[in-house]
């Protein structure tokens, strides 16, 4: 007797099993059957609306529906990833996973709200970017060593424009600083775009921030680009040194994916992972992807929950060594 109860036990979790899978692929069959929601964590202008929004136009022609971009700025990205975790895990939410909102933004806070290795259903990453040094063209240094003498000549009194304390390019810019042991007076904007503005205008002499928020002005001589963060040089750079030739181990990246809600169904989740790599590995996305001077790089689930975990530690003891720890 309980042979056979352990049989129709054991015959009831197989069918069990498999009808959620059924479920599962009956739930995705039909999806996307209305617009898509991809939050943004960012203000518009920034590196990672750019990002967001060269996929953004791509998805939809493989996925079959239109990706609405939802900027939700503020708070160094807490405000975007935190109306994600709170999202409905139907699908029809995705956020952008970048390196600042997902792995910089929760050590600022003395109760952490989220935490981007455990709340979310990882996708995939797409992207790995480099910050780029730039500075204004009537500014004159001309290479890294040239900045790095004139603000110590200058006791610090040069402005370095960020997207916000506690965003990417404040701790690129602060990590900078202190390996290159000079000074500069901080000024955080709100948003990318906004500090990128700055150094335009002269207001901020100089930023080091993601290359998809720079490049384009570069290009049109609004900005001179005098490094970037990669230590080796790059042909996405051709003309640009790494900041290491002149700081020796200096290595500041970042990277961007996607993540979804939790408990969002699985079978969704991959058709989404699906149509991501599609749409990043386009030849059309590949060539705006590389005049931000962006890389795609395609990580799966667990590989790219690694990176994050990395980006966590690391960022982690940076925040802590310039006494943000906590400080929102």
């Amino acid at each position: 007797m309980k042979h056979t109860q352990s049989l129709f036990c054991a015959f009831g979790a197989a069918l069990l099993t498999a009808s959620g899978l059924a479920i599962g692929a009956d739930a995705a069959s039909d999806y996307p059957s209305r617009p898509v929601r991809l939050i943004v964590p960012n203000a518009p202008g920034s590196s990672v609306d750019t990002l967001s929004r060269i996929m953004g136009n791509k998805l939809p022609e493989v996925l079959g529906q239109q990706v609405v971009i939802d900027n939700r700025a503020g708070a160094g990205g807490i405000i975007g990833m935190e109306i994600a975790k709170n999202a409905i895990p139907d699908g029809y939410t995705i956020i952008a996973a970048t390196t600042a909102a997902s792995t910089i933004a929760v050590h600022l806070q003395k109760a952490p709200t989220f935490d981007a290795t455990k709340d979310y259903d990882y996708v995939l990453q797409f992207a790995e970017t480099p910050n780029v040094l730039v500075v204004n063209p009537s500014f004159p240094p001309k290479t890294v060593k040239e900045l790095i003498d004139l603000a110590k000549a200058k006791g610090g009194q040069i402005n370095m424009a960020s997207a916000g304390t506690g965003s990417q390019s404040h701790l690129s810019g602060t990590y900078f600083m202190q390996a290159a042991n000079f000074k500069a007076l901080h000024v955080p904007y709100k948003g990318g775009g906004a500090s990128v503005a700055s150094v335009i205008a002269n207001e901020s002499q100089w930023t080091l921030t993601p290359a998809a928020a720079v490049m384009s002005h570069v290009g049109s001589g609004k900005l001179r680009a005098i490094g970037h963060s990669l230590p080796k040089p790059t042909p996405l750079l051709p003309k640009i040194p790494p900041i290491a030739e002149t700081v020796p181990g200096f290595d500041y990246s970042g990277w961007q994916g996607f993540f979804m809600p939790k408990g969002t169904n699985k079978a969704i989740v991959e058709k989404v992972r699906a149509a991501t790599i599609k749409a990043a590995e386009s030849p059309e996305v590949r060539k705006q992807f590389a005049t931000q001077a962006t890389e795609v790089v395609i990580r799966g689930p667990e590989e790219f929950r690694k990176v994050v975990q990395r980006s966590m530690i690391e960022n982690g003891k940076v925040v802590e060594s310039i006494g943000l720890k906590g400080s929102q």
